[in-house]
């Protein structure tokens, strides 16, 4: 038979007791749940855009998982819109990577409807001090990538201290293979630095300025045709002028981004024997990485730039 308590000091130290091995109990529980993430398992990984995607995985290697959630060769991703299982994705994010500056909105919301203080988020526009209004095709910028790679590496670290070692080497081995491509940019900057070259709009920006070519056509029109809106019509004059004149030796047009306006921008470019290529907001094919495909549309600009050279 069990007594009953005399003592109501002892009744409380036993309660006092108890309570502590729940405390003690809760608080292992929670710390291996935590560790599945710090140090046991996969960090969830979700881009909004496959070229930060496939970044954010070659730098994660097999410590991470990456969704890319903008990936579709047939759609404009300013477009896009937002669906459950997305939603689904940064609600279970540990990490979530955003262009910003308007470019990815839609993020915000959905980050905004799922608070979550433990999960790390990086929006690539603040890193680089730019807002809303600003050119935000910065994965076309050499300078902004190495940049966003660092800043993945270091938040990899801070989720992950015990990896350090196995992020910094995937960092070093990224680096490597960027340089391709980096130094492709390089190159058609020595040989055709200053060459005047047309775009049907913005996207194409950072990448003309990172290989020193004169991007001549109206900045009112690339922006408006960016943004999906019309362009001036002086600026429309202006662009119909430059080509007709043969000032400009390339033009370079958005495959992902095609209106009856930059339609007829590109027939009188080829009227005019200017050559024509075309380059993509997103990866193509989405399954390459960033570099190849960066890399190849390099190899279509620098042979449309010879071509031009070689007809003169």
């Amino acid at each position: 038979m069990i007594k009953p308590y005399h003592n109501m000091k002892q009744f409380v130290v036993v309660l006092a007791v108890l309570a502590i091995l729940i405390i003690l109990l809760v608080g292992l529980i929670s710390k291996s749940t935590d560790s599945t993430i710090s140090s046991g398992g996969v960090i969830q990984v979700v881009a909004a855009e496959n070229f930060w995607g496939s970044l954010a995985a070659q730098l994660g290697g097999d410590k991470v998982h990456v969704i890319s959630i903008v990936s579709d060769p047939n759609a404009d991703p300013h477009e896009y819109e937002s669906n459950a299982s997305t939603a689904r994705s940064f609600a279970t994010a540990n990490y979530v990577i955003l262009n910003g500056a308007g470019y990815d909105s839609w993020g915000n919301k959905l980050l905004s409807a799922s608070p979550n203080p433990s999960r790390k988020v990086l929006t690539v526009a603040d890193l680089l001090g730019k807002k809303d209004g600003d050119n935000p095709h910065f994965w076309y910028s050499p300078t902004y990538v190495n940049k966003v790679i660092a800043q993945i590496e270091d938040d990899y670290i801070a989720i992950r201290p015990a990896d350090r070692s196995y992020f910094q080497q995937e960092y070093r081995n990224l680096q490597i293979s960027l340089a391709t491509y980096q130094n492709r940019i390089l190159s058609i900057k020595k040989q055709f630095g200053g060459t005047p070259v047309a775009a049907t709009e913005s996207i194409f920006q950072y990448l003309a300025e990172a290989a020193d070519l004169s991007l001549v056509s109206p900045i009112p029109f690339i922006y408006a045709v960016a943004e999906g809106d019309d362009p001036p019509t002086s600026s429309v004059v202006t662009f119909q002028q430059q080509l007709e004149s043969g000032q400009v030796k390339v033009l370079v047009y958005n495959e992902q981004t095609v209106t009856p306006l930059t339609e007829s921008m590109k027939k009188l470019a080829a009227d005019q024997s200017i050559p024509v290529i075309g380059i993509t907001e997103t990866i193509q094919p989405p399954d390459t990485t960033f570099q190849v495909w960066m890399n190849a549309e390099l190899i279509n600009l620098e042979n449309a730039l010879n071509a031009n050279a070689l007809g003169q």
